[in-house]
């Protein structure tokens, strides 16, 4: 549904409650950021280790996960990816977990994709991304959160620098600390 149209059927709903139960019209304000960002923005994710756990599941990771993009594991919201680095059309499916770096069992980004064999260092290209990763990221175990570019008319440009380690560390207050002894 558009936006306008979206807009004009709640706006009519509201006014008509509103006059039902003899209540002022409310001014309405909608915070359209999913569907203007979303579509906008993409996870680029490194393929890194696959686990076969039987013949049930493949499990494959990637370089990032719940700190990066925890509307997954926070309220089930579901993507999907392609691979981005090389053709793998005319390639036999497969059906895979892609799962996070993070060691928790909540920490899957995508489960039962179909994509074509996935090998280590091929980069995953995770749609429909662009609104809420980076402003929920976190530094969950310690992991600086990623960069993002900006691509526009052929033009690629930084607009956020991948955090370093360092930068993790600027709030911190490292004092020595001395216990003193009843006895000084």
């Amino acid at each position: 549904m558009s936006i306008e149209r979206w807009a004009e059927e709640a706006a009519d709903a509201i006014r008509e409650e509103c006059t039902r139960h003899g209540l002022l019209h409310p001014i309405l304000i909608v915070e359209p950021g999913r569907t203007i960002l979303g579509p906008a923005g993409i996870a680029m994710y490194t393929v890194g280790a696959r686990k076969v756990v039987s013949s049930a599941r493949t499990y494959v990771s990637v370089d990032g996960g719940m700190a990066d993009n925890i509307r997954p594991a926070l309220y089930g919201a579901r993507y999907t990816a392609e691979l981005a680095n090389r053709e793998g059309s005319g390639e036999t499916l497969e059906t895979i977990t892609i799962a996070g770096k993070y060691c928790e069992s909540g920490d899957i980004l995508i489960d039962e994709l179909s994509l074509p064999p996935l090998n280590y260092g091929d980069l995953l290209a995770v749609p429909m991304a662009g609104a809420y990763c980076l402003a929920m990221a976190s530094n969950y175990n310690l992991v600086p959160r990623p960069a993002a570019v900006l691509v526009n008319g052929g033009q690629v440009r930084m607009i956020r620098r991948r955090e370093t380690h360092e930068d993790m560390l600027l709030a911190e207050v490292f004092e020595t600390c001395i216990a003193k002894s009843d006895g000084d």
